[in-house]
């Protein structure tokens, strides 16, 4: 792999890394009321979120790296680019209205609107590339728990 495409790689990789960044900064206050909040079942400890989002956001930047490197028609490509910023754009803000907000209702139609994001541009990438597709059922599969811990912290409290 020559310098020009690392570069494009770690570009592709830092974008989604940075969503995430961001968003966390924005709601690090915000976690504290976050953890006194009853919890459903199945709820994971902590620790476990920073870690998962940050392997999702690597693989979500491998994917789009995947798919703008493609031989793809560019309108394809440029779909399914669009649609992955869509979906960065409704997962940084589930983060704000969830935590921040504690609109609880709002933020799990939120999610369940970016699960079918995710959806939509798993679909796209695995017409352009079926590894940058694979890359994002992880993703999908973390967004569906979410909906369920996002429902369960909607009824409990």
């Amino acid at each position: 792999m020559n310098k020009e495409k690392i570069k494009k790689l770690v570009i592709c990789i830092a974008i989604p890394l940075l969503v995430g960044i961001v968003s966390s900064l924005l709601t690090n206050q915000a976690m504290e009321q976050f953890y006194q909040l009853n919890q459903p079942a199945l709820s994971p400890p902590g620790w476990l979120f920073p870690v998962v989002w940050t392997i999702l956001y690597i693989c979500m930047g491998i994917a789009s790296y995947l798919v703008y490197e493609s031989d793809a028609e560019e309108a394809d490509k440029g779909k399914a680019l669009l649609l992955y910023g869509l979906q960065l754009f409704f997962n940084f803000f589930w983060t704000l209205i969830f935590f921040n907000g504690q609109f609880f209702l709002f933020a799990l139609i939120w999610l369940i609107v970016l699960w079918f994001l995710i959806l939509f541009t798993a679909k796209a990438f695995f017409a352009i590339s079926k590894p940058a597709g694979y890359l994002m059922i992880p993703y999908l599969i973390w967004v569906a728990f979410a909906i369920y811990l996002n429902w369960g912290i909607y009824l409990l409290n």
